[in-house]
């Protein structure tokens, strides 16, 4: 990291900040390491002197706040009015900023039941590559006017401009959690057993499945009211030939280090990978046997935990699959193959012109 480091106060500080310097990397607390790294020729935008919950208007369950804003804060203030964000945040306890998370498009487990951070955002402001500041969306949920520029900035990863301040719906916050721990023989029973379980009509919070030493877990997270639970609970046991109710503290646990990402070894990179279902067993046959894999989200994210990043670069290519190394040592972000590149180039150069931002592509 570069010994000189941008650390605006002010928006206008911001706005001259990008005037002036050729190159700009935009970055929260840095709990992404591999998106908030300086490359060459890129001063670090260092965005937590921003910081503070502009509006919140519990009656409307919504909230803005700017970008350098940490998510804990967010969800301190959310909770003393029972409500949450339920796209779940990555890396909160951490530390990480709600610009970060929105530029890295940073879910936890919990996204699975009501969707992910595109599905929340209603608007931000931010700075483009002339240093001017600008506005898209709104601060109310029925807002459809002009182009969606909040959710095109969701996973940009920095390439389009400087996020300032942004805009969220919120939900009333779930009155008690219960999950049910089923081990199996193998992986691919955990596989057949979770799309069972996403067929079923339930209404589940989270659903993680991962490998271990003896075949494999899977995980299932509900949420609602403490009274119906044991119910339900008891429903999932009989949908899934058996499995054992979690204590209220370990289960708490288990999804906090989820979302915490604890069980990455210190020094490894972690990468996400977009998957479904059905791709899971082929792509566990080719993964090098060094690293560590978790499916959450039912199945639809795979996060892989590896030592040399760079060596599951074919791995996904061969299996059609895209990677963003979130975390650790990495030559290049982008893993695998990238069918989305030409339109996010095309957006860039509308965006970005001058190339004052970082290119992921």
């Amino acid at each position: 990291m570069p010994d000189v480091i941008l650390k605006p106060t002010t928006v206008a500080d911001l706005q001259a900040a990008v005037r002036d310097c050729v190159h700009v990397l935009p970055r929260g607390a840095g709990t992404k390491t591999a998106l908030s790294s300086a490359s060459d020729g890129f001063m670090p935008l260092d965005l937590t002197g921003l910081s503070g919950i502009v509006e919140y208007q519990p009656a409307e369950f919504t909230f803005t706040a700017l970008a350098g804003t940490r998510a804990s804060e967010v969800a301190g203030v959310l909770a003393e009015h029972g409500q949450y964000l339920p796209c779940d945040p990555l890396l909160v306890e951490a530390g990480a900023t709600l610009g970060g998370t929105v530029a890295a498009g940073a879910n936890g487990p919990g996204r699975y039941r009501h969707g992910g951070l595109r599905d929340f955002i209603l608007g931000v402001r931010y700075v483009d590559a002339e240093g001017r500041l600008i506005a898209a969306g709104g601060k109310v949920v029925k807002n459809a006017a002009g182009f969606d520029i909040p959710k095109l900035m969701v996973g940009s990863l920095g390439q389009f401009g400087v996020l300032v301040e942004l805009t969220f719906k919120v939900f009333p916050r779930p009155e008690a959690h219960a999950t049910l721990r089923l081990d199996l023989s193998s992986l691919a029973e955990g596989v057949t057993a979770l799309i069972r379980l996403t067929a079923a009509p339930l209404d589940l919070d989270s659903v993680d499945l991962a490998p271990t030493g003896k075949g494999a877990a899977l995980w299932v997270r509900l949420a609602g009211l403490a009274d119906a639970l044991p119910a339900r609970i008891e429903r999932l046991r009989q949908l899934l030939g058996g499995g054992e109710p979690m204590a209220e503290a370990d289960e708490a646990r288990f999804w906090r280090d989820a979302r915490e990402l604890a069980w990455v070894p210190a020094g490894w990179s972690l990468i996400k990978v977009p998957v479904t279902p059905k791709k899971i067993l082929k792509l566990e046959q080719d993964i090098p046997t060094d690293a560590l894999r978790r499916y959450s989200v039912a199945g639809q994210v795979a996060w892989i935990a590896t030592p040399d990043a760079a060596g599951l670069d074919a791995t996904l290519a061969r299996n059609d699959l895209s990677g963003l190394v979130l975390i650790g040592p990495a030559s290049k972000v982008r893993l695998g193959v990238q069918p989305g590149e030409p339109f996010e180039r095309r957006i860039k150069q509308a965006l970005d012109p001058l190339g004052r931002f970082p290119s992921r592509a």
